[in-house]
């Protein structure tokens, strides 16, 4: 994945915080997610798992690194977002806006070089996985 931070330079991960070599994934690309608290990160992440998907979160809604999301090298970039309501909900207490809003504020840079964006609000689990689970294949010929 380019962007900032490839050999052009930009604001991304310096030269020694990129792997070395990437090996190519038996389970096909490597899909990163990220996206505000609540928005479904660790439990896609288990679906696209369970499918045999090479997949994990990154906290870049914790970072004030902006390119912490690069670090792992993804070949697909998937942001789930979330609104609000929908966060308290599925935090079942209430959300500060404010925290929200710098969350949303760390993941500006994610949400630009994002292969795949998908507000989680109005999805369930099952829906979310089989949504991203359809353009991983699509994307990558599987």
């Amino acid at each position: 994945m380019s962007g900032e931070g490839d050999e052009r330079g930009g604001a991304g991960p310096p030269a020694w915080a990129r792997r070395a070599e990437v090996k190519p994934s038996e389970a096909g690309p490597r899909v990163t997610i990220v996206g505000p608290c609540a928005s479904g990160k660790t439990t896609l992440v288990a679906h696209l798992r369970e499918r045999g998907l090479d997949a994990h979160a990154v906290a870049q809604e914790h970072s004030g690194v902006p390119y912490l999301w690069q670090l792992a090298e993804p070949d697909l970039l998937i942001f789930l977002d979330v609104d609000l309501p929908t966060t308290a909900a599925r935090r079942q207490r209430e959300w500060p806006a404010a925290l929200h809003e710098t969350q949303h504020g760390r993941l500006a840079h994610a949400r630009r070089h994002a292969d795949l964006y998908l507000d989680s609000s109005p999805l369930g689990p099952d829906e979310v996985a089989e949504r991203v689970a359809a353009f991983v294949a699509a994307r990558s010929g599987r």
